[in-house]
């Protein structure tokens, strides 16, 4: 992190309200008295109180109505007693707002009504209006007056992800047609990543500027390119979003699935911490990274319905992993399922806080 603070004087970093939380001592990799722990997809499909109050809206529709928004990012804090809320929000967001005809398909994702897979049509792309932002920024500064010391985390979809959405017109598995784009035309595919790295920074900053905390970089589907590739195609343009915050004294974390063979790549991109899934040990990850940054991770979403014992023996080997790495907080290798029993992850949590650490 940069010396600069461009931070509101009334940032709950500068004033005080969370700067010596668990969760950004252990992201700064200081010492800790508690281990900290959240969830990613902590606030969602899992709750039956979200459930209850978006039966009526669409998904999109309700990342963009502040006081929804903001009630649905606080339910999970209430409920399991986590160390950081982050808001709820989908990686779409951006693209919505700056006008893409993108909508989610209950059972499908994200479907775009018209692929972008042509130089014209990167060209023809609108640039996101920051002002456009403005009900990001409002769900972002209601959940900051009622969590107090407990941190919120922005949050933002990496450009490899939302490019191959953009280019495949919705989820993919191969990647087919963005790999496809990005070996015979690697102007146009750079065009399109930068566009959207930019409407992603500003995504991003916005929420940070709005009182988030601590910022990830969440990127689905980098896990589907070789290293090579990774730092060639995809890197770069996440190293532009994360730069776009890297001015502001808050942690930056940096997140893919299926990405053990590019964590290096991924803390060079400008990550301070960065997360690692389920499919390799927190000490192997700390390997690799040379001991160089904190970690999040890594509970196999699956052992959340393996029983309390198996659960709770797995969560003791990943924090006993997690000693080696300058800092460590504890999270899934992945998202909660939306099947989940809620009051697993709230004895999870309870369990948690009950270790030394």
């Amino acid at each position: 992190m940069t010396e600069t603070n461009a931070l509101p004087s009334d940032h709950p970093v500068n004033d005080g309200r969370t700067a010596s939380s668990p969760l950004l001592a252990a992201y700064r990799g200081e010492r800790v008295h508690r281990q900290p722990v959240w969830f990613m997809r902590q606030a969602g499909r899992s709750l039956p109180e979200y459930r209850e109050l978006r039966k009526d809206v669409g998904m999109l529709e309700s990342c963009v109505r502040p006081e929804l928004a903001a009630e649905i990012t606080l339910q999970p804090v209430r409920r399991h007693g986590v160390d950081a809320a982050i808001l709820f929000s989908d990686i779409v967001v951006p693209l919505k707002l700056a006008g893409i005809d993108v909508d989610i398909v209950a059972g499908v994702g994200p479907v775009v009504g018209k692929p972008v897979r042509t130089a014209a049509d990167v060209a023809a792309l609108p640039e996101l209006d920051p002002a456009a932002l403005a009900p990001i920024a409002a769900a972002a500064a209601i959940c900051v007056a009622e969590l107090g010391s407990t941190p919120l985390i922005g949050f933002a979809g990496a450009p490899f992800t939302l490019a191959s959405y953009l280019v495949e017109g919705g989820p993919s598995r191969e990647h087919l047609r963005t790999k496809a784009l990005m070996y015979a035309e690697p102007e146009t595919w750079d065009a399109l990543a930068s566009w959207v790295a930019r409407a992603t920074a500003l995504f991003l900053r916005a929420q940070a500027l709005a009182g988030a905390s601590a910022v990830q970089l969440f990127d689905s589907w980098a896990g589907g390119l070789s290293l090579a590739n990774y730092t060639r195609y995809a890197a770069p343009h996440s190293a532009a979003v994360l730069a776009a915050v890297a001015d502001l004294p808050i942690p930056r974390v940096h997140f893919g699935v299926g990405t053990g063979e590019l964590l290096p790549a991924m803390r060079d991109a400008g990550a301070t911490v960065v997360g690692v899934d389920h499919r390799i040990g927190l000490d192997v990850a700390n390997d690799r990274l040379a001991g160089t940054v904190p970690l999040q991770g890594n509970i196999d979403p699956a052992l959340l319905f393996a029983g309390q014992d198996v659960l709770h023996a797995h969560t003791l080997d990943i924090l006993a992993r997690g000693t080696q790495a300058p800092g460590h907080v504890l999270n899934l290798g992945h998202g909660v399922p939306p099947d989940t029993d809620p009051n697993v992850l709230t004895r999870l949590v309870e369990f948690v806080h009950q270790q030394r650490v």
